[in-house]
């Protein structure tokens, strides 16, 4: 019984975490389309929490046109099948 409530708490920690991740990466997306800079703690913390995972794909994936930023698809998409590994795993 605790084990499968552990496991449901994992499981739900899990999804919630690459949720609120996700969220973020495309509350950057959208402040970089109104130009909106790392003004508030809001947008500085959003800033801080998505630029490391952002940056590792911009070093492999250089911008389309020299405009185009694509690393947040790729960082959508790395997110999205590690927590569906993470999920199997458990």
């Amino acid at each position: 019984m605790q084990l499968a409530m552990a496991r449901d708490f994992v499981e739900q920690f899990i999804i919630i975490l690459s949720r609120l991740f996700i969220f973020a990466i495309f509350a950057r997306v959208i402040m970089s389309w109104l130009r909106i800079g790392p003004r508030g703690p809001i947008f500085t913390f959003i800033y801080e929490v998505t630029e490391p995972v952002l940056a590792f794909f911009r070093r492999y994936i250089p911008p389309l046109g020299g405009v185009l930023d694509l690393s947040p698809i790729f960082a959508y998409l790395a997110i999205d099948i590690i927590s569906s590994l993470l999920l199997r795993i458990i």
